[in-house]
């Protein structure tokens, strides 16, 4: 039998329209339902940001200035300033991308075209999965054990040593996650290819796949390091200082160096009592939004720099 309309439900053979249209019209209203759901959550977040950011943006565009960035703290909102605490979060990023970027993307690269299929890996995949959910805080506490106590003659304690390793370890298993899966996103016709020409296994992955797979590993890194710049807990326990006067020198003693971060000298701030320094906490965080925006515009182009490339 040919149907003219197939879309018309009273052609099927033995079926009529009073034994489906009550039923689509039951699935079409809740179709109907879930996209007004849908789109009322997306309503909802986007007022709560906008509100979020007006706020901030109304109490703290007033105090930023070239004199806010390059002053150090003081007891006095006027005077006071950011630099030691950005330079401190530099330097973190820099030591937290130098350590966990080359380690969890040969993580990856081993536990997905290397490893052998068996219960050793697939615990560590299971554990590595898991290690992505644990609370920052423990992290912290594990950095305080071996950064600052076992390691001290090397991290110098409470430096940004230590504190760089500590968020190095809590982005270390989201990277390799990260990894694995722009890994699987490469064809594997792609890998049948470069061994049918003859290359070893080590070739191909060098290559191929890893250049296939690069733009999703840049951007999995860039947005845990993005994690990793608002993260409080962790740098604290290792004992991140609440008050610094001055930034960690660019030299290598500047690793072995007492630090801040953004995001505790904003909360140092809005802790205090007086009402003059609310402002100034609004302006750390402004800064911190605008690193924030500038780190993901970074993945963003190079993932498209990559994209457009051609092997």
């Amino acid at each position: 039998m040919t149907l003219s309309n197939p879309s018309n439900l009273s052609d099927l053979p033995g079926s009529g329209n009073e034994q489906f249209k009550p039923a689509l019209k039951t699935r079409y209203r809740w179709d109907r339902i879930f996209e007004l759901l849908t789109w009322l959550a997306t309503l909802i977040s986007l007022v709560v940001l906008v509100t979020l950011l007006f706020d901030v943006l109304s109490d703290g565009l007033s105090s930023i200035d070239l004199d806010f960035i390059k002053n150090p703290p003081s007891r006095k909102a006027e005077r006071a300033g950011l630099w030691p605490a950005l330079m401190g979060t530099v330097w973190l990023l820099g030591i937290t991308a130098a350590f966990a970027f080359p380690i969890g993307v040969g993580s990856g690269i081993f536990l997905e075209e290397f490893a052998p299929d068996n219960w050793f890996t697939r615990a560590i995949e299971i554990n590595v999965g898991n290690l992505a959910a644990v609370p920052s805080i423990v992290y912290g506490l594990l950095g305080l054990t071996v950064f600052v106590d076992i390691l001290r003659p090397i991290t110098g304690g409470t430096s940004v040593l230590a504190g760089g390793l500590t968020l190095a370890l809590l982005i270390l298993p989201i990277i390799i996650v990260s990894t694995r899966e722009a890994l699987r996103a490469v064809p594997s016709s792609l890998r049948q290819g470069g061994f049918a020409l003859g290359a070893t296994r080590w070739q191909v992955i060098r290559e191929l796949v890893f250049a296939q797979s690069l733009p999703g590993i840049l951007t999995g890194t860039i947005l845990a390091l993005s994690r990793a710049i608002g993260e409080t807990a962790p740098i604290l326990v290792v004992g991140a200082a609440g008050y610094i006067a001055f930034a960690p020198p660019l030299s290598l003693e500047g690793l072995q160096s007492d630090f801040t971060a953004l995001p505790i000298q904003v909360y140092v701030w809005i802790s205090r009592a007086q009402k003059s320094f609310e402002p100034i906490a609004a302006g750390g965080i402004l800064v911190l939004l605008v690193v924030l925006l500038l780190m993901n515009t970074t993945a963003i182009l190079l993932r498209n720099k990559f994209q457009n490339q051609k092997l």
